[in-house]
């Protein structure tokens, strides 16, 4: 009885002093060394979002336009019935894990009370000049559970002083509202729009910037860190999140989560392609935000009421999004009232339901696997982990292996639609190639292929019935790191 007493009370004090526990199982073999570049900590909390929403509003909503020129009067903001709650209420609903709310676009006109500026609400007739729509909506956000992000328009239409430097002291300004008033804020966006024809308090001119240089972004950036740390910034070069290079909610077919981002900057040119692939041997973990609207324009028109993308269309966009590795952000524009329109709010709630029913049973979910090989034979890495539901497991190879295949056994004949893989991004993104073969009429048949994986990818296969599936990794830049498997 001492003994054992004894006993316990070593392997107590070797778990508290090194962290060791005797009696636990030791992994034989080390897992596989980090691929850099690696994700950060934020950025894989973002991976995991997967889908968060837009929302555009302003005075544009009122005039017609998608940009305004600055000169918009204040009084034209006057929603009859905005109702945040509303908003929020509708993504969450349909599966948003966050809202970015475009705090001021190009026209300059602020949806805050904002010190700095007399072209806000705070002199529209909206609630008497006392609204808010930004504490309203990170009001709404934090009630539902859903994160808060904010967009700031690097440009602006309406100040006299744009294209000069007194300007970007008045940009920091605003973002240090934002950033000190509003709770916690998960991302910021910025665009590369820059420069032009405006306002710019009467002048009525054209005005030119140097976008590489003129807002100083790592100072700007470095402001906003200082307040609020944790935050992701998005732009065409990240630095944390970058464009996926199109507006058709499109990500790559081939899509790397890292780019060299030291030459690029928001509004570059010809970049588009460069950021819809990324860059296989990219220093940078910087991955892409595909940004698409549920309408045509960004902003309400009430002409685009029967132009409003439909749950089918909404769903191939999640695949081609979401399904390639990036992360969907969906603008849905409140209207006149202040409400989403009851067309996107419709199809939102069948975009939800598609999305439930086509993913609604993993028939793969603890399936037997088999593998052509794992690393040094160990249990930790063997291909049981990839349909063991747990994110932090995977299948890995031996250091010099860098392709294999995986076979997955289900326990009847059945039609498949889709295939789902991930890989164990925490230790890098490694696969340049692979594709899917199915047993059928006694013999393999190849039925989908693909190059990069990243965090998710899915194909489509048809509804081919079949009891076993087979994924050969052709491909990669390392042993490959596999996590997870689904079969729909």
């Amino acid at each position: 009885m001492k003994r054992g007493i004894l006993a316990s009370a070593i392997i107590a004090l070797a778990v508290l002093l090194f962290g060791f526990n005797p009696l636990k199982p030791v992994n034989k073999v080390a897992p596989p060394a980090p691929l850099f570049p690696l994700p950060s900590e934020k950025q894989m909390g973002w991976h995991e979002m997967e889908m968060n929403a837009f929302i555009h509003f302003t005075t544009n909503t009122f005039t017609g336009l998608e940009w305004g020129f600055g000169n918009e009067s204040n009084s034209i903001f006057n929603p009859s019935s905005l109702d945040a709650t509303q908003w929020v209420k509708t993504l969450k609903e349909a599966g948003f894990k966050g809202a970015i709310l475009t705090c001021k676009h190009h026209d300059g006109f602020c949806l805050w009370p904002s010190k700095h500026t007399e072209h806000s609400v705070k002199n529209s007739p909206w609630k008497n000049g006392k609204g808010d729509v930004v504490r309203d909506v990170s009001d709404a956000c934090k009630k539902a559970g859903l994160k808060f992000g904010v967009y700031l328009s690097p440009w602006d239409r309406n100040h006299p002083e744009y294209g000069r430097p007194p300007y970007v002291d008045y940009y920091r300004n605003q973002l240090k509202e934002l950033f000190t008033n509003y709770g916690s804020i998960f991302e910021m966006w910025f665009d590369g729009a820059n420069g032009g024809n405006g306002f710019y308090g009467g002048a009525n001119e054209t005005r030119k910037i140097n976008g590489a240089t003129y807002y100083d972004w790592p100072k700007t950036l470095d402001i906003v860190c200082s307040i609020q740390p944790n935050v992701l910034f998005f732009s065409d070069a990240g630095p944390d999140l970058r464009w996926c290079g199109n507006e058709r909610g499109t990500a790559g077919e081939t899509n790397w989560n890292t780019i060299t981002n030291d030459t690029l900057y928001a509004g570059k040119p010809n970049i588009e392609r460069l950021l819809n692939t990324g860059s296989e041997n990219g220093t940078k973990w910087v991955p892409s935000e595909v940004d698409v609207s549920i309408r045509k324009g960004w902003f309400y028109h009430p002409q685009e009421d029967t132009l409003v993308k439909s749950p089918q269309t909404l769903f191939n966009i999640y695949l081609t999004t979401v399904g390639r590795g990036s992360t969907l952000l969906l603008n849905v524009p409140p209207d006149q009232r202040g409400l989403f329109h009851e067309n996107d709010v419709k199809s939102l709630q069948g975009f939800k339901k598609l999305l439930d029913s086509e993913f609604k049973t993993n028939v793969a979910k603890n399936a037997k696997v088999e593998a052509s090989s794992f690393r040094g034979n160990d249990v930790a890495y063997s291909p049981s982990k990839v349909t063991d539901g747990k994110k932090d497991t995977y299948w890995a190879t031996d250091d010099k292996v860098v392709s294999g295949s995986l076979e997955i056994t289900l326990n009847k004949i059945q039609p498949l639609k889709y295939i789902l893989v991930q890989e164990y991004i925490r230790l890098g993104q490694r696969v340049k190639s692979f594709n899917v073969d199915v047993w059928d009429d006694n013999q393999w048949k190849r039925v989908a292929s693909a190059t990069t994986i990243g965090y998710k990818r899915i194909l489509k296969l048809n509804n081919v019935k079949t009891n076993k599936v087979r994924i050969n990794i052709a491909n990669a830049k390392a042993c490959p790191v596999i996590s997870n498997v689904e079969l729909f």
